[in-house]
């Protein structure tokens, strides 16, 4: 069966359950692959701090399994008319705003063992990296759904596919969550595969496991909380200013996410490719520079 994107983007009404179910999966799979705000900095923080393919899988899986349920609980709303909250309300603000707090605990708690902590005094000294290696924790993978429960509220182009086009389509309350389910799915298969691709980045060579270990996790800890941070503001700017929501300049590519330069693609953008890729560099500049002054301490004392 074939599959237009037109068909995709513009489900026909009065189609079978099969048809909604793998046009729902197929969605969630264009959904996790496409440089989404609600999936991306999120699985790509988790999937960093554990620097392995199981544990970038495992993260990308848990974060889509809270999306998922939320999801199904979407679908369900929207078969019985309850979901029409979203026409009425932007909620991209205070999603935004939710997210982003989790993250930045869940990036303070990484960093520091504490739950909120403000380490901007840190960004002013260079030789931290001996001070902060044992107070660096371990990735709270268990957050992961959370996040996924929190970041499912967002709503965008497929997420109204889904409520709007589909799910009331399905012949009784009982297929309601499926779409849901269905799309949450296509995301978490799409997620799995980035959160492996995501976490191997951090196999560097010649890197002992506690050197690749400290630099994944202050990778990870600084993309949650500064991450977070940004999405903290991008929440309080939209809740006070809604029209910055609907800013956006066209890219002639039809696939959402890909449409448009927004405020959504943006945060991707900052989170994922500006501070994360950055705190990979700092963090190994950190373990090159602590492995120099060891080797001269050597020299220094033959």
């Amino acid at each position: 069966m074939m599959i237009s994107i037109t068909t995709l983007l513009n489900p026909p009404e009065g189609l079978p359950v099969t048809e909604i179910l793998l046009l729902s999966l197929i969605l969630g799979m264009l959904h996790g692959a496409t440089p989404d705000e609600h999936t991306w900095p999120i699985t790509f923080s988790y999937a960093i701090g554990k620097y392995s393919t199981k544990g970038g899988m495992k993260a990308g899986f848990l974060f889509s399994l809270g999306f998922t349920i939320q999801r199904a609980f979407l679908t369900t709303l929207g078969f019985i008319g309850l979901a029409a909250i979203y026409k009425e309300y932007n909620l991209d603000g205070p999603v935004y705003f939710i997210v982003g707090l989790v993250m930045a605990i869940a990036g303070s708690y990484i960093l520091k063992g504490k739950y909120l902590h403000l380490p901007i005094d840190k960004l002013l000294h260079k030789d931290i990296h001996q001070e902060e290696e044992n107070m660096l924790r371990d990735v709270p993978l268990k957050m992961t759904i959370v996040h996924g429960l929190i970041a499912g509220f967002g709503f965008g182009a497929y997420a109204s596919i889904i409520t709007f086009i589909l799910a009331p389509q399905l012949p009784s309350i009982w297929y309601a969550p499926l779409p849901g389910l269905f799309f949450g799915i296509g995301t978490m298969i799409m997620q799995i595969i980035f959160g492996a691709i995501f976490a191997n980045i951090m196999k560097l060579k010649r890197m002992t496991e506690e050197e690749i270990s400290y630099i994944a996790r202050k990778t990870a800890g600084r993309t949650l909380y500064y991450g977070g941070l940004v999405f903290v503001i991008a929440g309080l700017l939209i809740i006070a200013l809604p029209a910055i929501d609907n800013w956006a300049i066209s890219t002639g590519n039809p696939i959402p996410n890909l449409d448009a330069i927004d405020i959504g693609f943006l945060l991707v953008v900052i989170v994922v490719g500006l501070i994360g890729i950055t705190s990979i560099i700092s963090s190994y500049r950190e373990v090159v520079r602590t492995k120099h002054d060891k080797q001269e301490k050597v020299k220094e004392a033959k």
